[in-house]
């Protein structure tokens, strides 16, 4: 078969045979008379051998090596085709998400665009202190989006960046609440908890309902975040959870505060008043558990707290005793019989 006829057949160029011929890769078996290529069925069927490598992504040279590899064993090849073409697409991914990113920012300028560039380029790198620095450095010509930095902040574990993030991200603007609520919702607890330290951060409306959410979630941490940043903003919804924080122990210096604070509304006051009583007085509280539910009562408003206080002041339990005793000395120094409910000076 004619060179001609093989181009129609095969949906190879003629100019693409001849190539192929010339490096030796498929070269036809014999000539006519005239000195034209005459390919044989065996010829022909190595141009399809060919052209089904070449359509897996191998190089002309990678295709000769394996038809002449008499060792080919295709699942080799198949795994190495995989990895490379996992490699290219997670480069091509970031590539399209430092695009969006930098339309994302509307740069005004070219210098807008390069600092949202530089801003990825350093929150890709391996140095926790040049991601804080990519992150806190000045941002004068374009806006950082805070999608960005919302992801950035559920992938980040290094607290100091971390942090950087957060502040960027509160004052940012823009949609980063979405990033952040799919992050509540990740089976990784680690990127829950970057989440809702997040979200104590944004003020809206939206994160506040995230945050009420988080209050149901099955990590301690995670309902312990939302509970702080939700009672610092009066929601009473956060109580039942700082009660157990003061129980339990972890923040339990701001959850007392946060209690005190919310104890001003008399509906909760008598609530909170209640539980705290009853915890002190469970079978199972011990020595510490006590201490850290007296220490609680001293921030209670007013002077709701101050005949438990007088009470526990002679409590069996020694160190609880000396607790309270320790902090009615402190109430008595209060200039004029000041409470915890006057207003700061």
């Amino acid at each position: 078969m004619l060179i001609g006829e093989v181009a129609r057949r095969s949906g190879v160029s003629a100019r693409m045979l001849r190539h192929y011929d010339s490096i030796g890769l498929v070269r036809p078996t014999g000539r006519t008379v005239g000195g034209y290529r005459e390919y044989t069925p065996d010829d022909i069927r190595r141009i399809f051998y060919v052209e089904g490598l070449r359509s897996l992504g191998l190089s002309l040279r990678q295709v000769a090596r394996t038809l002449d590899d008499p060792g080919f064993t295709p699942s080799a090849l198949v795994g190495d085709l995989i990895r490379q073409t996992e490699e290219r697409l997670n480069r091509e991914h970031e590539l399209l998400e430092r695009l969006r990113a930098v339309d994302a920012a509307g740069p005004a300028g070219w210098q807008g665009a390069a600092r949202v560039v530089e801003l990825l380029h350093g929150l890709g790198s391996r140095s926790a202190a040049r991601r804080q620095q990519a992150v806190l450095a000045p941002t004068e010509h374009a806006s950082v989006p805070a999608e960005l930095l919302a992801e950035a902040v559920l992938n980040e574990s290094d607290p100091n960046v971390a942090g950087a993030l957060r502040w960027a991200l509160a004052r940012a603007g823009g949609d980063g609440v979405a990033s952040l609520a799919a992050g509540t919702a990740s089976k990784d607890v680690d990127v829950r908890r970057r989440a809702v330290r997040a979200l104590a951060e944004l003020p809206d409306d939206e994160a506040t309902a995230l945050l009420r959410d988080a209050l149901e979630d099955t990590d301690p941490a995670v309902r312990g975040h939302a509970a702080l940043a939700l009672g610092a903003r009066g929601v009473t919804r956060a109580v039942p959870t700082l009660l157990g924080m003061v129980v339990d122990g972890p923040n339990d210096v701001e959850a007392a505060e946060l209690l005190g604070a919310l104890a001003r509304d008399p509906t909760w006051a008598d609530r909170i008043m209640r539980t705290l009583v009853e915890e002190l007085r469970a079978p199972t509280a011990d020595t510490a558990v006590r201490m850290r539910l007296t220490q609680a009562l001293a921030e209670m408003p007013g002077t709701i707290a101050l005949d438990l206080l007088r009470q526990l002041a002679h409590d069996d339990d020694r160190p609880v005793a000396l607790t309270a005793r320790a902090l009615m000395t402190v109430r008595d120094e209060r200039p004029d019989g000041e409470t915890r409910d006057a207003a700061p000076p």
